[in-house]
């Protein structure tokens, strides 16, 4: 079957703005930074020291990101790797000069989550300690971090992923070391706490699964109920939580049947009606469900991005659009997701030899087209 074909059976469709861009690449477009900052958006990616240190990706990323995510080097396996360790923020002032050597915002990642503590952590050291223990742990690390790099940042991650969709826990999560040691609270103390320390970057509440049913089968209906729910309670503390990070890791397997474009836009207003920012914080696309072929799989990504995008860059309370990564030389699906097929992951804008992708062009298309807005922050780089 001709891959056209095989596209369209798939039920793929890309705009034909993509297409008549993706046959001009003979001309070098601007950098992905510049086209979202035209619009009034502030677009950047993740990445990590260990990903930068390779010369073909570091060129990449410096040419094409407006602000840089702290994939790796803000968790605890490299600011604190065990129990008894110092705080060490090494790797953490290594990405963090990188970005402001190429005039790159800093969003830092993450201060509260359940996960990265890498092989020096047991469960014992987490779950098996008391109340005043866990606040010691927590709380100092985040204190520490925070006051380390006030001012270098523009935002910071400070809860991620503590949304739950059991109502009788009112929209958290009970299953994070922290709830179960400290209670519910840490989440306003660690909001509190972060903005105490710096008034002035962006406190952000970072959440997962709001586009379609995730692979653990939950209903993005019922996250974003929970979202909200667990907003609202946070805003009538007066906690300073002031924008939602949407990680939007996208499933290209029948997306277009499965978003519900209506249903989200209506979310995104919901959240801007409530005073908060939005952000598109790590957005990449699962190919599962399409072919081996890359052709029709590449195809088939950049159609996630269109479709997606088309909807999430209307609303206006989106300032700042992340992927997570931009090569495929170096996406956490390959290591963690692999395809079973054997076909290596290709969810990102480049392929591994850094050349630009049709979800290249479907991203900067949409970019293109987003209507304009007032810049949340202005990159260092367009000063």
């Amino acid at each position: 079957m001709l891959a056209s074909a095989a596209a369209a059976s798939a039920g793929i469709l890309v705009a034909p703005g993509v297409v008549k861009a993706a046959t001009s690449a003979a001309r070098r477009p601007a950098p992905l930074w510049r086209t979202a900052f035209d619009r009034g958006l502030v677009y950047g990616s993740s990445t990590a020291t260990w990903q930068i240190s390779d010369p073909e990706y570091r060129a990449v990323f410096a040419r094409e990101a407006g602000i840089l995510f702290t994939e790796d080097d803000l968790l605890w396996y490299r600011v604190k790797p065990t129990p008894d360790s110092p705080l060490d923020f090494t790797y953490g002032d290594q990405i963090v000069n990188f970005a402001e050597h190429n005039g790159q915002l800093v969003f830092a990642a993450h201060l509260v989550w359940d996960e990265g503590f890498g092989d020096g952590w047991t469960d014992d050291d987490l779950w098996g300690i008391s109340e005043a223990e866990a606040r010691k742990l927590l709380f100092g690390t985040l204190r520490q971090t925070v006051t380390h790099y006030k001012g270098k940042v523009a935002a910071w991650s400070v809860v991620n992923e503590a949304i739950g969709t059991d109502p009788a826990v009112r929209g958290m999560r009970t299953d994070v070391p922290w709830y179960q040691t400290i209670g519910r609270s840490y989440v306003a103390e660690a909001f509190r706490l972060a903005h105490d320390l710096d008034p002035h970057a962006l406190m952000v509440l970072n959440e997962f699964g709001f586009e379609t049913v995730n692979q653990y089968g939950d209903r993005p209906e019922d996250r974003r109920r929970a979202a909200l729910m667990v907003i609202d309670e946070l805003l009538k503390q007066k906690v300073p939580v002031q924008a939602l990070g949407i990680q939007a890791h996208l499933l290209a397997d029948h997306f277009g049947q499965r978003f519900n474009a209506v249903q989200y836009r209506n979310f995104l207003r919901e959240v801007a009606d409530r005073g908060l920012k939005i952000l598109i914080t790590e957005m990449d696309v699962t190919d599962d469900g399409l072919p081996a072929d890359r052709t029709i799989r590449d195809r088939g990504v950049a159609d996630v991005y269109a479709r997606y995008l088309d909807v999430a860059l209307q609303e206006p309370a989106v300032r700042v659009l992340m992927t997570f990564g931009l090569s495929d030389r170096y996406t956490w699906l390959q290591e963690d997701y692999p395809r079973d097929d054997g076909a290596g992951r290709r969810p990102l804008p480049f392929n591994r030899k850094m050349e630009r992708k049709p979800a290249f062009w479907a991203l900067q298309h949409a970019l293109q087209g987003a209507p304009r807005r007032k810049p949340l922050w202005v990159p260092p780089r367009a000063r």
